[in-house]
């Protein structure tokens, strides 16, 4: 995939929309490309998260329950994997499997970091997207839950 398809890739998630250009370039081109089989596990159910995956092509099952059980969601091009990884440490809710084959760009939560401290706008303008993200998320709990 050329660099410039993979901007595109990237402007296209909610979470990159307002990121700088030169950012989203530094992103694309610092990012590990993984080339992977069917039936692969890109990470399992507790593993510490320390980034995220875009979907290049293939398709991506995540598996709560890791019974084998067919599961809903499954993650195809253009998709990011781990969204919240990119910016704090937490640990994976499910297994990801791969079905088919599939290839996907790896960007560390370190890459992250260095890429939005050289771009301070790009910094914001994320912030500013997972805060909207976490209130939406608040408001339908609260409403769930009657608070």
């Amino acid at each position: 995939m050329r660099l410039d398809d993979l901007i595109l890739l990237l402007r296209d998630l909610p979470v990159f929309e307002s990121v700088d250009p030169e950012a989203l370039r530094l992103l694309a081109f610092s990012a590990i490309r993984r080339q992977l089989r069917a039936g692969d596990i890109l990470f399992r159910r507790g593993d510490p998260a320390d980034g995220g995956f875009l979907v290049v092509s293939g398709e991506i099952v995540l598996d709560r329950s890791d019974d084998g059980a067919p599961s809903p969601h499954v993650f195809g091009p253009g998709s990011l994997i781990g969204q919240l990884a990119l910016v704090a440490p937490i640990q994976r809710p499910a297994t990801a499997v791969v079905r088919d084959g599939a290839t996907v760009m790896y960007f560390s939560r370190e890459l992250m970091t260095k890429v939005l401290e050289a771009h301070p706008e790009s910094a914001l303008a994320m912030r500013n997207y997972l805060a909207r993200q976490t209130r939406q998320l608040a408001d339908r709990l609260s409403r769930v839950t009657g608070l």
